[in-house]
């Protein structure tokens, strides 16, 4: 892709931030964070919580994003080097990103919708375990699932919470997305399943005053649902840009080969 103009946005750390001021005094990129103007690409600098934050911020641009890890994991973004930044970006390869949408109604009536690009979560919030109806494409799959909440993964998102739950790791072209289950009573030893990603899934939750469930998608939390559906956005498209030897691809095939 042609590269012209360069925006770039860090997180505090100065880690990000030295690196910020580097990459303005050598390739006199645009901050973002002090000039909202249109650019080719974005670079972000920081860890993936950022990265996540930035997708949010940047969704409505349609401007491909390229990261580089001032962070910990680093999973969404590149290598940190400065060295032949513009070939590097010109040379990027492409991964795209479609979000879940999350439309939830609580127990005082009020209807929120949001997006998620790693996941939708389902969590008790007291001391009594969950207990859900789960209709997927209008067909009741499990007429009681009571557990600690359950959750569904886009597959940018299946190596992280997904993961850990015990759920799948999911190529990006697989067009599926992944429900999974978070310490299920019953039915037992019930992880989830491999969905369509044009599926609608619909939690219906169960005694909500007496068993109260909140709702998490990705920064976005609500208390007290009595239903949440979900459903992939495919009208919406994020694009990520990864450098050909660490492509996302790549990245999550090899988590399945950890050990």
């Amino acid at each position: 892709m042609a590269v012209e103009n360069i925006g770039c946005i860090a997180d505090a750390s100065p880690k990000a931030q030295e690196a910020l001021e580097e990459l303005i005094k050598r390739y006199k990129v645009i901050d973002l964070a002090k000039k909202r103007v249109q650019v080719d690409v974005i670079i972000v600098l920081g860890g993936d919580g950022f990265m996540l934050q930035m997708l949010h911020r940047f969704m409505d641009r349609k401007t491909p994003i390229y990261g580089m890890n001032c962070g910990t994991v680093g999973f969404l973004m590149n290598d940190y080097t400065l060295e032949n930044l513009p070939d590097k970006i010109a040379s990027a390869r492409s991964a795209i990103l479609h979000p879940l949408s999350m439309y939830a109604r609580c127990l005082n009536g009020r209807e929120i919708e949001a997006l998620a690009i790693n996941e939708v979560s389902l969590f008790r919030e007291s001391r009594q375990a969950a207990k859900m109806r789960v209709t997927i494409d209008h067909v009741v799959r499990l007429h009681e699932l009571i557990s600690d909440g359950v959750l569904v993964s886009t597959p940018a998102g299946s190596t992280a919470y997904n993961f850990s739950a015990g759920g799948p790791i999911i190529p990006l072209g697989g067009n599926v997305i992944a429900l999974t289950a978070l310490a299920p009573f019953r039915p037992r030893r019930w992880r989830g399943a491999l969905l369509s990603h044009s599926s609608c899934i619909n939690f219906e939750i169960l005694e909500p005053e007496k068993r109260p469930v909140s709702a998490v998608a990705d920064f976005t939390e609500i208390r007290e649902v009595v239903s949440v559906s979900i459903s992939e956005q495919r009208k919406i498209s994020l694009t990520l840009l990864f450098d050909p030897e660490h492509n996302l691809e790549e990245r999550i095939t090899k988590e399945q080969f950890v050990y």
